[in-house]
């Protein structure tokens, strides 16, 4: 006799999931996958790490004489993967608007041939970041120490693959694709936050970066800082409006340090220096310093 009534548990769950599917107008007919996999994808940002850095991310017995056969290979079998992936993610979002398959079809095939296209430029972008890692850091031994081994080197790799998903217009491959470098890294960046060359993020836990943040070039940033939203704006109905500019514009050459935390749409001027720990909802001048020190010597203004 069995210790658990599995057909009976079975049942409810086959209940639950009917409720769900209803509730979120989804189909109820047999058939294949509706959406992207999660594991399909690891695979596929796996693989594409490996083609943009063959001799340091790829296979352990990779030789120099066998690089590019290895990344037209890999290469080959990641863009058809993430080809089928894409035809799911936008046959996803059209249950409530149907389209023609052939169109669906066209337009993944499009997206993925772009985003192939780009993985050049995604390259020499992040060989400035690990630069940027390298130079900034003089616990550094080497280039290759800090595209092996540092954690906001990786977060970086997702994103710039992850941030050219989002604008090809497959936001929710993007997402997957950020989210397995935040579980892995704690470093928390949307994909479509827009980051500019030489970008270090120093240690990195706890650093969260919003969709609508800006960055420019050469910026530094170090473990726990938020560049996040001060206000989620409603319509009339009281839902949540989605897309607006929220969080930080960040320039070029600015340093921000553990802890601190900006949010809305302000602006840190060009060269600015934030402090550790410190709390910013007001634009910073170009080449201003902000500690704590500065902040509670501010004169204070009244809640809006």
């Amino acid at each position: 006799m069995s210790l658990f009534d599995v057909g009976a548990i079975v049942s409810a769950l086959h209940d639950a999931r009917d409720e769900w599917r209803d509730s979120q107008r989804r189909s109820r007919e047999p058939g294949s996958r509706e959406f992207p996999s999660r594991e399909a994808l690891a695979d596929i940002v796996e693989s594409l790490k490996g083609a943009l850095f063959p001799m340091r991310l790829g296979p352990p017995d990779l030789r120099h004489e066998s690089e590019d056969f290895y990344v037209g290979y890999t290469l080959d079998s990641a863009l058809n993967a993430l080809l089928n992936q894409a035809r799911l993610e936008l046959r996803y979002t059209a249950r409530h608007e149907p389209r023609a398959a052939e169109d669906i079809d066209a337009q993944a095939g499009a997206a993925v041939r772009e985003f192939a296209a780009a993985l050049p430029g995604i390259r020499r972008l992040l060989d400035g970041d690990v630069l940027a890692a390298f130079q900034g850091d003089p616990a550094a031994r080497s280039v290759d120490e800090v595209l092996l081994c540092y954690p906001g080197i990786l977060a970086m790799i997702h994103h710039r693959i992850a941030h050219q998903l989002y604008g090809l217009g497959l936001p929710l491959l993007a997402r997957i694709a950020a989210e397995l470098a935040h579980a892995q890294t704690g470093i928390d960046i949307h994909p479509g936050a827009k980051i500019d060359a030489g970008f270090f993020i120093d240690h990195g836990t706890g650093v969260v970066i919003g969709e609508t943040a800006v960055i420019g070039k050469r910026v530094r940033i170090y473990q726990a800082v938020t560049l996040g939203a001060k206000r989620f704006p409603t319509d009339a109905e009281g839902h949540l409006q989605k897309g607006l500019p929220r969080h930080p514009v960040v320039e070029d050459d600015v340093v921000i340090y553990a802890g601190a935390t900006i949010l809305g749409r302000v602006t840190l001027g060009k060269g600015a220096t934030i402090g550790g720990n410190v709390w910013i909802t007001d634009d910073v001048p170009p080449g201003a310093g902000v500690t704590q020190a500065t902040l509670q010597n501010a004169p204070q203004r009244r809640p809006v």
